[in-house]
């Protein structure tokens, strides 16, 4: 057997129809790729149809998955191994590959009805426009079919395991043990033994493919362990490190959570993750709209539990009146933006960053609300915890920015433990001489201006509060002139108070001054965090976004040219020209894919020539 040299990294893209199992294949080669101790990151690549037509280029269904032992933080721009189930497949994939990308083909997929719908005139596997890749064809889907034929299921049922006996090969390519994912299936399918041992033997049989097969001299692959920090990791998604961030805030502040949702691409996966945490203190509720989540949140907050809520661009739209009620009323409240492309329906399934200007500006009236993003699928447990001890201690509403792409991306995660974070406090109620309860309600904090968390069951602290404007002193209704202003400045003090709390910005890469920094947020800190390595240029990711940390505008005048790279047509370069004053050079990115390393390298060395 021929014995391959030994990587750093590698780049692995499997891609079908959206009905060929190809998302739960890569979920299944990430598990295991944590479980062998490298370091990844994953972008799963889907359409916004649920069963979208089968064969056709705009119903592939990715999934990219970068490994090695070099710290990893971007799924990698160019696959070196493609698995493609059909010609759709490979034709979507070909622009992405490079010379000596190895393609393991299915050829059963490569039918002559498959091949038109995806536009081929002609078989690529029979010309020579694959010549400058190495080529694997196997018959998966018949091969396939002879390893589940001993358990009596239909042609149908039977072709479901492909993905299997495809994973099956890929461990034996990557030296992976099958027992996590015969784990996963007899825990999965253990109401249906049929099905679960027709799997097991599809993933055997892919395995023993790669053995009797004599692929060991182009597809046999060494990759070398990650020197990962000491502790005990998992393979986690954002909308899994979301949910134990928020269920973790819960037990840090010690009061209850109730999570109040409406089920949307790609939000919903943090509903069904903390459904699965009543043991941890949360409640979930589904409501029957966007406006009724929300409401019952802010319910759940006026009743004493931490009231979370979340959605995507459109939801959050029309959530907007009820964010303004809580801002009135002084409640907290945690509100997770999960972006996509937009607008309107826009691209349910491609992640953008292009809600930065609605999270920051787009409600009626002067109502400031504190706006955080989280960086990387780990990032959300941090960010949902900190998120959440900013609405305690300041009573406001705060909105928490994350995206499509962080929540389905795969990371490993290091455990923590939670005695290593400081606990939530919330405002207590002081007592007074309970001589005026309504006073008492809104004697705010000197440094926060958060109100007291007065809830129902507090005898001598009943209160009125509601969406009108009020008393900045007493809570009552209130239509002076004075009056209202005072309020305002109030809630623009509240704001600005954060920044008090917030620690100062600090270089995520590179020298604190200079010729370029690279300025990000949200989840375009990997290819970011890359690019700037690569090019040896200073790089700023900023996690809070209003307000800005009070030195930034110092930290940024030391540079001759700003570049704000973001997923959007430059909303955070807009608001530091609002904000600090500056003329950022904008690069944007709209195409519902994340920035390429290699494209981020390029914009460096223009702006880099540039007099």
């Amino acid at each position: 057997m021929t014995q391959n040299p030994q990587l750093k990294s590698i780049v692995v893209r499997l891609a079908g129809d959206s009905g060929d199992g190809i998302q739960l294949m890569g979920s299944q080669f990430a598990v295991s790729t944590a479980l062998s101790g490298r370091d990844f990151a994953t972008f799963p690549d889907y359409p916004a149809e649920i069963r979208a037509p089968a064969g056709t280029t705009f119903g592939v269904s990715a999934y990219q998955i970068n490994l090695g032992d070099d710290p990893i933080t971007t799924p990698g721009d160019s696959p070196d191994v493609l698995v493609a189930f059909n010609p759709a497949a490979l034709k979507v994939s070909l622009p992405m590959l490079h010379p000596g990308t190895l393609i393991i083909v299915n050829n059963d997929g490569f039918s002559a009805r498959n091949l038109a719908k995806a536009g081929y005139e002609t078989s690529p596997l029979d010309d020579d426009s694959l010549s400058e890749y190495s080529v694997v064809v196997a018959d998966i889907g018949r091969l396939n079919l002879e390893a589940v034929a001993e358990f009596g299921l239909s042609k149908s049922d039977g072709g479901q395991c492909k993905n299997f006996w495809a994973l099956g090969l890929l461990f034996w390519m990557f030296d992976r043990s099958l027992d996590s994912a015969i784990g996963w299936l007899d825990r999965r399918l253990k109401d249906a033994p049929s099905m679960r041992d027709a799997n097991v033997a599809a993933l055997r049989a892919g395995h023993a493919y790669g053995e009797t097969s004599e692929l060991s001299a182009v597809a046999k692959v060494r990759v070398g362990q990650a020197q990962l920090k000491p502790g005990r990791y998992r393979s986690i998604t954002g909308s899994e490190a979301m949910a134990l961030g928020i269920a973790a805030a819960g037990e840090l502040a010690d009061r209850q959570v109730l999570f109040c949702s409406y089920p949307i691409t790609p939000s919903s996966p943090l509903l069904h993750r903390l459904a699965k945490l009543g043991e941890h203190g949360v409640g979930t509720f589904q409501a029957e709209d966007e406006i009724a989540a929300i409401g019952a949140a802010i319910g759940a907050s006026y009743g004493g539990m931490i009231g979370a809520t979340s959605s995507s661009g459109p939801g959050i739209a029309l959530k907007t009146e009820a964010l303004g009620l809580a801002v009135s009323a002084e409640l907290p409240l945690l509100v997770v933006n999960w972006q996509r492309g937009g607008p309107s329906t826009g691209l349910p399934t491609k992640t953008e960053q292009s809600d930065l200007y609605q999270a920051i500006y787009g409600r009626n009236g002067d109502t400031p609300i504190p706006v955080l993003a989280a960086a990387s699928a780990g990032d959300c447990f941090d960010t949902a915890i900190e998120a959440t001890r900013i609405a305690l201690r300041h009573m406001t509403p705060v909105i928490l920015l994350a995206d499509g792409y962080l929540s389905n991306a795969a990371e490993p995660w290091r455990i923590p433990e939670l005695s290593d974070y400081a606990p939530i406090d919330s405002h207590a109620v002081d007592a007074g001489d309970g001589s005026d309860p309504q006073r008492l309600a809104f004697a705010r904090d000197a440094s926060s201006h958060g109100r007291p968390w007065v809830t129902p069951g507090m005898p001598d602290l009943v209160h009125r509060i509601g969406g009108l404007e009020k008393d900045l002193a007493s809570g009552h209704i209130s239509y002076d002139p004075d009056n209202h202003q005072a309020m305002t400045d109030l809630r623009r003090r509240k704001l600005e108070s954060v920044a008090d709390f917030i620690p100062d910005q600090t270089m995520e890469f590179g020298d604190d001054s200079g010729d370029i920094v690279l300025v990000g947020w949200g989840s375009t800190r990997g290819p970011l965090y890359q690019a700037a390595r690569r090019t040896g240029t200073s790089f700023i990711h900023i996690r809070y976004l209003n307000p800005l940390p009070k030195n930034l505008g110092t930290l940024l005048s030391r540079f001759r040219s700003v570049v704000v790279a973001e997923m959007n047509d430059g909303q955070l370069s807009t608001v530091l020209r609002d904000k600090l004053g500056l003329q950022p050079t904008p690069l944007t990115k709209v195409t519902g894919q994340p920035f390429l390393i290699s494209e981020l390298m390029n914009a460096i060395e223009q702006e880099r020539s540039k007099p």
